[in-house]
């Protein structure tokens, strides 16, 4: 036993000796970069793609495979702008995602987003730099500052992917889409005055282009003044976290 252990011993101090000479080391992991962006609160105007949301949702197939889906959220209008299933989505799909949405329905104020892997990739920085949007990280393991994409996870989850057992891909992407539209279109919410989400963009993109219709026509009339003490001019803005 004890000429063993001495064997063992030789040994170890053997390859440390050839470790050393060779120049060798233990690869150190490197810290994971921290996407940059900001984390204060934020207020928004009252107005459609004022301030969208994203977060993943997960799932499976009767098979038995998972697959996930990329939710994106406008806060002020409660619509949802895209639920997009698959089996993996990238950081470069998530992009392209974003892109058709753009190109749909005009650019966001502000995206609100958890750290996850997809969001806070290079694909992701790079596309808020070309199109020149603000990414807004919230806390880490505070869920609650993205509430308005979490309550809308909570309601897919309750009403449609625990009711549904989906036999595939293209059963869960046509089960999906009519549930989205129902919830744009169909179904009346509390929180915008037990309207639709669509209808409630509407009457907010009205509204939104009477005073800028009505602020242009005054402007030409009359030249500007400050205003009174206590007076602002601004638009109403909606605390979102």
């Amino acid at each position: 036993m004890l000429l063993r252990r001495e064997g063992e011993r030789s040994g170890l101090n053997r390859i440390y000796r050839l470790y050393r000479e060779e120049g060798l080391a233990v690869r150190k992991r490197r810290a994971r970069r921290k996407a940059v962006g900001s984390r204060t609160p934020i207020l928004v105007d009252a107005r459609p793609n004022a301030r969208w949301s994203l977060d993943f949702v997960h799932d499976q197939l009767s098979c038995g495979r998972r697959f996930r889906i990329l939710n994106i959220v406008d806060d002020v209008t409660r619509e949802c702008l895209g639920a997009i299933p698959d089996l993996s989505i990238s950081g470069r799909r998530v992009a392209r995602e974003l892109s058709r949405i753009v190109e749909r329905r005009g650019k966001p104020g502000v995206i609100v987003s958890d750290h996850g892997t997809e969001l806070t990739s290079n694909a992701i920085l790079a596309w808020c730099a070309e199109r020149d949007i603000h990414w807004h990280y919230i806390q880490p393991g505070k869920p609650m500052q993205n509430a308005f994409v979490e309550s809308f996870n909570g309601r897919m989850r309750d009403e449609l992917l625990n009711e549904t057992l989906f036999q595939g891909l293209d059963h869960a992407r046509a089960a999906i889409e009519e549930w989205v539209d129902d919830f744009n279109t169909e179904r009346p919410h509390s929180a915008i005055g037990y309207q639709t989400p669509a209808a409630f963009a509407e009457h907010l993109t009205t509204a939104s282009n009477r005073s800028a219709a009505r602020f242009d026509g005054s402007a030409q009339r009359l030249p500007a003044h400050t205003p009174p003490h206590g007076v602002t001019t601004q638009r109403t803005l909606v605390p979102t976290g």
